[in-house]
């Protein structure tokens, strides 16, 4: 069955490439990730390539009439997961830069294994396809970070200075924010997530947080999420609040002795009675969040196994679906 996230294909360009800094848009939830443009004097850097070959194509394209006198020569992968790593092999560059952490999980989770899920038969595949089922696998090699860094890394391009800086692990192993203070612009990888619930694979929460707090202090005007909407400081607090609430409400319970799945369930009804969350979308990602909290507090804790928690997340999501 074809969900909602496999029809949400418009795509938009937003911001002004010729005034030093753009971003490519789409509209979505899962795998639907934004990536970004810096332009400088002749050269650029692109935050992050897309899910499949086909969506980075089209970005590329989309981005030609600025590259061709500014041409493409860093690329910069805020992080391991493929919606923001897979499109590399098409992006000419003379290097390719991510964290230590980033570049040892981008083999992790390699496409063939995205395609072999959504190929699966019976219960699996129809799940797995409700999530993934746009995007197309195919014919991807994992192109590697050729320049690692830890903690921070100030680059030059094109006559402007741009701060990369570690703030994982928090949503992945190795979370990379991009500065660019002469635009007072930062791309924030998933660190953000606008409109939709951020999901907490690595944790702990806490580390998130943090990062959320760091971006609060710095001088920016533009914020660019990894999924949704353009947004300022305000979106940045909202996702620390939501953050907040779920660390505080999950080690309530699990100081209680309540399991995981049950606490994720009863928090989930508490997220969806509040008017500050309750709209977002992908809401069974609450699923996650609790195992990561808990197991940030409890290395003993056994999480499930990945295609359980998607089961339990889709449940969530039916549920709230139904009322």
């Amino acid at each position: 069955m074809a969900s909602d996230r496999t029809r949400r294909k418009h795509i938009d360009v937003d911001g002004d490439c010729t005034e030093g800094s753009g971003t490519f848009i789409v509209r979505g939830g899962w795998g639907w990730s934004n990536a970004g443009l810096v332009v400088g004097d002749g050269a650029s850097l692109l935050v992050d390539t897309l899910f499949d070959l086909r969506l980075t194509a089209e970005m590329l394209d989309a981005m030609a009439a600025v590259t061709v006198t500014a041409p493409l020569a860093t690329l910069v992968n805020t992080h391991a997961n493929g919606d923001h790593c897979y499109g590399n092999q098409l992006v000419d560059v003379a290097e390719i830069i991510a964290s230590v952490a980033t570049a040892h999980e981008m083999t992790e989770v390699p496409p063939a294994m995205m395609a072999a899920l959504n190929a699966a038969p019976g219960e699996v595949g129809e799940l797995f396809r409700s999530f993934f089922g746009a995007f197309d696998f195919a014919g991807i090699d994992v192109t590697l970070p050729t320049r690692t860094f830890e903690k921070r890394l100030d680059i030059e391009i094109g006559g402007r200075t741009i701060e990369l800086i570690e703030v994982g692990p928090a949503h992945t192993a190795g979370d990379t924010i991009v500065y660019v203070p002469d635009a007072k612009t930062v791309y924030t990888g998933d660190i953000l997530f606008i409109g939709g619930t951020p999901i907490v694979w690595a944790g702990p929460l806490s580390n998130w947080i943090d990062a959320c707090d760091l971006m609060l202090g710095m001088d920016i005007d533009m914020v660019v999420p990894g999924h949704g909407p353009l947004t300022d400081k305000a979106g940045i607090a909202q996702v620390r609040d939501y953050l907040a609430f779920v660390d505080s409400a999950a080690a309530a319970r699990l100081a209680a002795g309540v399991d995981a799945w049950e606490a994720a369930r009863d928090i989930a009804r508490e997220v969806g009675a509040r008017t500050d969350f309750s709209g977002w979308g992908d809401f069974g990602r609450i699923v996650v969040n609790v195992e990561t909290a808990y197991r940030s507090r409890d290395p003993q804790h056994a999480t499930p196994d990945v295609v359980e928690q998607f089961r339990r997340m889709a449940r969530i999501e039916s549920a709230s679906a139904h009322g």
